[in-house]
């Protein structure tokens, strides 16, 4: 019995789009050993023509899926939207709420889960708990990272090109008489946020409110998300943050990148 004609390539098809396989190999092209890329880089590596890539990555900068940085080039934030949909379909929230649910027994506080979108943090998942600030949070609400505790931890996770380009482009303003609004100041807090491994945030955002977050990490050990707990201020309140609170913190962000299926949760930019 003769064997049956194999179909040929999907590549060859009318079906195939190739201009949209193109953009999206550019996107490919960028990993962790290759966070900035020249056009002559790009054409390398994805075995386009210069001309090809030229183009390609100037549609995608118009989009926002890549930047322009000096004389090369970046993943740019709405690339966090095409990861958005993978994050979901690793239930990523429902991993994550019950041991959210057990912290915020314990320390009887609120704690949020938030993700970096630009000069913005936006709440993927939140436990409520003593009504603290004015306003009420929920997902999808978005606080300026600045001067947020989880938006300093996401900021000081970025590698030191991203955190400069998210420094020149923020324009803090005091929310608050605590709020810092000094870039120099604010890149020294980043840095020490990104030694210590946390952040802790005191009145800055509103008055009375404190708060203290810590990252959690993918599989290559780089802030995907972070996690915080909010509480109301009092003249300990810094060191009842650092001594009670912080060590349970990292103890449940430890306890959701354990939970996720292989540790492959995607790395946020700004």
């Amino acid at each position: 019995m003769p064997k049956a004609a194999r179909p040929p390539p999907f590549e060859d098809s009318r079906d195939y789009v190739q201009s949209l396989a193109r953009g999206l190999a550019v996107l490919g092209a960028f990993d962790r050993q290759h966070v900035r890329l020249s056009l002559a880089d790009i054409a390398t590596r994805t075995g386009l023509s210069r001309a090809a890539a030229r183009r390609l990555v100037l549609t995608l900068g118009h989009l926002g899926y890549v930047r322009e940085v000096g004389r090369a080039y970046v993943l740019g934030p709405r690339v966090l939207e095409l990861g958005f949909g993978y994050l979901g379909s690793l239930n990523l929230t429902e991993l994550a709420q019950p041991l959210m649910e057990a912290l915020a027994r314990e320390v009887r506080q609120s704690c949020s889960m938030a993700v970096l979108d630009g000069q913005a943090i936006v709440y993927v998942l939140r436990v409520p708990g003593p009504r603290l600030m004015s306003v009420s949070l929920g997902v999808g609400a978005r606080l300026p990272a600045y001067c947020a505790s989880m938006g300093r931890v996401l900021v000081a996770g970025l590698d030191e090109d991203a955190r400069a380009l998210w420094l020149a482009q923020c324009e803090p303003h005091k929310l608050t008489a605590h709020t810092i609004t000094d870039k120099a100041k604010l890149r020294r807090v980043l840095a020490d946020v990104a030694r210590d491994g946390y952040a802790y945030i005191e009145q800055e955002l509103e008055p009375g409110l404190c708060s203290i977050a810590v990252p959690v990490r993918n599989a290559d050990g780089r802030v995907a998300t972070a996690v915080n707990t909010s509480m109301a201020w009092q003249p300990d309140a810094a060191k009842f943050a650092r001594k009670v609170l912080l060590p349970k913190l990292l103890e449940t962000a430890a306890a959701i990148e354990a939970q996720l299926p292989a540790r492959r949760l995607a790395a946020v930019g700004p």
